[in-house]
């Protein structure tokens, strides 16, 4: 399983990027997807999570509202839109894969086997 993360940059604050997830196997479809981020000094934090068996999302408080987790089963890719910016959010985002039909927690990193290599993001105040 391989997971490619893309889209981050150096934004200043209140603005937006699209961060990307191409994952490079064939039971996508069957996989709880999330992104996390791991700030300089501090432990990797749940950001997002969308559920395989219906789709349902699960956002942060830190981000709900300004950040939207998507995915599009047909192209194995996984999306988070990220709005209204700010320092705070500048980090490393991760997105990670649970084990195919996995019905455990979807907050926790123990949780995601398969994790890509990071996208970094930078917020200028």
């Amino acid at each position: 399983v391989q997971l490619q993360a893309s889209g981050g940059g150096l934004v200043q604050a209140g603005g937006s990027l699209r961060l990307s997830c191409a994952a490079s196997l064939r039971t996508f479809s069957s996989r709880t997807m999330g992104w996390f981020r791991q700030a300089p000094g501090k432990e990797r934090e749940f950001v997002a999570a969308i559920r395989w068996s219906d789709g349902r999302t699960f956002h942060a408080d830190s981000v709900k509202g300004r950040f939207t987790i998507s995915r599009d089963d047909s192209k194995n890719t996984l999306a988070l839109q990220t709005n209204n910016l700010g320092p705070e959010d500048t980090a490393v985002y991760y997105c990670a894969a649970t084990p195919s039909y996995y019905t455990g927690s979807w907050s926790q990193p123990r949780s995601y086997p398969y994790w890509g290599q990071g996208t970094l993001v930078t917020v200028s105040s």
